[in-house]
């Protein structure tokens, strides 16, 4: 379902539309202007719309963002940039507010013939090789915020890894925002490609300043070819005030591997959306996340597990734990296509509320179209253990740390799946900073 454009929906596009250029190819001046149309036709969505229910997109419409411009990294230092989003041994991209900082990149330690760069040249040059990745998400499944990214996107990452290779070191992405004079509107945007039994890990961070208020419109598109593997971890640390939009866009051939972890921790309302297409026989996937919403952050999480072909294999597990007056959601769905015989899939979602104020919304869903299939879903939602909190106050611990530990022990599985040992210790600080903010420290 889609909704006409109103005022505020009316107002937010003039203030973004962007005239055409003329050294851009034809193929993406058509597509600019088709999905620009897209929106002002069809307009944001509202309430009516199934899978925005939970969430008002009106605080980022009634916010005048400005576009970002080239040049905001100029006023940062390196041991600014370092101290913000780490260093995990392999190549890094940089993308200030958009747009590629080569300062602050590091294109080493790559096999040969595999290509991590910015393709903001080759956008403007590219005769229509990038033309299929590029506009796959829009053209598939269009949605407001996909096809603004289409519309305005000037910048991103390309990662393209050829066939028969092994990345040893991790691939990081960043995409930072740092403020302007107005509050400005980003379009992060990476395009991956492993080519038939290569395998990589990739790490995308989505990182601002805190307190202030910006929009982060993100799109990533991922293509896994036959036998292919990939690790993807996506951390979402934005400004607590700012507002975050992401599509993470998956398709899978034959016999290929996906995991995904993600962590939602900043943002004043945030909603990460993950697409996942199993195209080929024996492709397999796994999604992980935890989000920690608190103060009155907004948090909403929404999955699709597409099965398309036979003996193909999902898993999905996500945690939740709300504080104060945060609001979670999750938002599953599994969809077994006719055809897709042999379908082993399970999906759950836990919740853990810390307060009487804390709202969690979640809707675990199967849609089965085939038969001889094994599927299984379930969500769960309470409060700490009296019992427990019990039994470790009668050791004499303090209520504070019994809180604590639960809580901790609670978000251990997801921290516990991370491989990267230097990932893992910065969303382990992150978390516990997060926790020591709700007064039940690890």
């Amino acid at each position: 379902m889609t909704s006409a454009p109103n005022t505020a929906g009316t107002a937010f596009l003039a203030q973004l539309e962007a005239t055409a250029n003329d050294r851009q190819p034809a193929w993406l001046r058509e597509l600019r202007r088709a999905a620009f149309q897209w929106v002002a036709e069809h307009g944001f969505p509202t309430a009516k719309d199934e899978a925005w229910k939970y969430t008002r997109v009106a605080p980022i419409l009634e916010t005048p963002f400005q576009p970002a411009r080239p040049g905001a990294s100029r006023g940062l230092s390196d041991a600014s940039i370092e101290q913000r989003i780490g260093n995990y041994g392999g190549p890094r991209l940089v993308f200030v507010n958009g747009y590629f900082a080569a300062e602050f990149s590091v294109l080493e330690a790559l096999p040969p013939d595999s290509r991590v760069t910015h393709f903001a040249t080759l956008l403007r040059a590219d005769s229509g090789t990038l033309e299929a990745p590029f506009s796959h998400a829009f053209r598939t499944q269009p949605q407001a915020f996909t096809a603004l990214n289409a519309a305005l996107a000037e910048d991103g990452a390309l990662v393209q890894i050829p066939a028969h290779t092994t990345v040893e070191a991790p691939i990081h992405l960043v995409f930072l925002s740092i403020p302007g004079a107005t509050p400005l509107i980003t379009h992060p945007r990476a395009l991956v490609r492993v080519g038939a039994g290569s395998r990589a890990t990739l790490v995308e961070s989505h990182l601002g300043g805190e307190g202030e208020v910006y929009f982060s419109n993100a799109v990533s598109e991922v293509v896994l070819d036959a036998g292919a593997a990939l690790e993807h971890y996506t951390l979402q640390n934005e400004s607590t005030a700012a507002f975050h939009v992401a599509l993470l866009s998956v398709r899978q051939a034959e016999g290929s591997h996906f995991a995904a972890h993600s962590w939602a921790l900043g943002a004043a309302l945030a909603r990460q959306e993950v697409r996942v297409a199993l195209e080929g026989p024996g492709a397999e996937v796994a999604l992980n996340g935890l989000y920690l919403p608190r103060g009155k952050q907004h948090l909403d999480n929404q999955t699709t597990i597409e099965h398309l072909a036979p003996r193909c294999t999902s898993r999905e597990l996500y945690k939740g734990v709300i504080d104060e007056r945060g609001h979670g959601v999750f938002d599953g769905r599994i969809i077994v296509r006719p055809g897709a015989m042999k379908t082993d899939a399970s999906q759950t979602n836990k919740n853990l509320l810390l307060s009487t104020l804390a709202q969690i919304n979640t809707q675990p869903r199967l849609e089965i179209f085939a038969d001889d299939v094994k599927c299984a879903h379930g969500a769960t939602v309470g409060q700490l253990d009296e019992q427990a909190l019990f039994y470790l106050r009668s050791r004499g611990i303090s209520l504070a740390a019994a809180r604590s530990m639960l809580t901790f022990a609670f978000v251990s599985e997801m921290l516990e799946l991370i491989d990267l040992e230097p990932l893992r210790a910065d969303v382990e600080r992150l978390v516990a900073a997060q926790l020591r903010s709700l007064e039940v420290s690890p």
